[in-house]
């Protein structure tokens, strides 16, 4: 998805259709992200408000290392049936201070009042791409994993862990620098204008890790985003624990 900063004025974020620098997708068309485009990427964000991302993410890896997965698992959200609004819960690495962004996730999408989920995976600046269909459902736990393997290739996996199905591609694209980890909420882009934001309640990201070079972290250090349109904070997102993340709508 596509980030588009608003305030930034420490480190993170971008935007791409479903999850590049910030910036959202739609997915029953094409979706893609994009690196964060704040200021001052090379500082500690701590916490600030982004216009379509909103969670946690660190802005570099512990020193001398590079990240080469990310982890986290949550429950398929209850969404508000207002027709035409969406949303996306995906991981990624990078997207924050860099070009590139592997991420994969699920998202939401209420069409005549009825809420429909899909799985995706994306390589920024390439387009998102739908995962063939993984059935969910209103409360499914479903666990979400990139792996780069190099830092051209790399595995988006997502797994209803619920239902014991789980989907995987093998995939590639433009160079990753490994500098960022994320575990985020979306409001992503449609064309060139972001979607309306769903009520999703609450999600909170468990289980949450990245692994570097170097070993394994949690989100201890990490920043947190929220999203700001329009003058009005539409999320609020609170790091619980070295491993859990909400991030509830407003």
């Amino acid at each position: 998805m596509k980030f588009s900063a608003i305030l930034l004025s420490n480190v993170l974020l971008a935007s791409a259709t479903l999850a590049a620098p910030f910036t959202a997708r739609k997915r029953s068309t094409l979706l893609s992200s994009h690196p964060y485009t704040g200021k001052d990427v090379d500082s500690p964000l701590d916490h600030e408000y982004d216009s379509n991302w909103a969670g946690a993410a660190f802005a570099s890896p512990p020193s001398g290392s590079k990240f080469t997965s990310v982890t986290g698992t949550f429950n398929v959200p209850t969404v508000t049936k207002t027709n035409g609004r969406a949303g996306a819960a995906w991981v990624g690495i990078d997207g924050f201070n860099t070009n590139s962004i592997l991420q994969t996730g699920i998202q939401w999408q209420v069409e005549d009042s009825e809420v429909q989920f899909s799985a995706w995976h994306e390589w920024y600046p390439a387009d998102s791409v739908n995962f063939p269909s993984l059935a969910m459902s209103p409360g499914d736990e479903i666990t979400v994993t990139v792996v780069a393997s190099s830092s051209t290739s790399g595995t988006a996996t997502v797994e209803n862990t619920s239902t014991g199905k789980s989907v995987s591609k093998a995939i590639s694209g433009q160079a990753l620098a490994g500098q960022n980890a994320e575990w985020i909420v979306e409001d992503f882009e449609e064309g060139s204008s972001l979607v309306p934001f769903a009520n999703f309640g609450t999600i909170t990201f468990t289980g949450c890790s990245a692994t570097t070079n170097s070993g394994t972290t949690g989100l201890t250090g990490a920043d947190t985003v929220d999203i700001e349109q329009n003058s009005k904070v539409l999320t609020s997102t609170t790091i619980d624990s070295s491993s859990k993340v909400a991030i509830t709508y407003e």
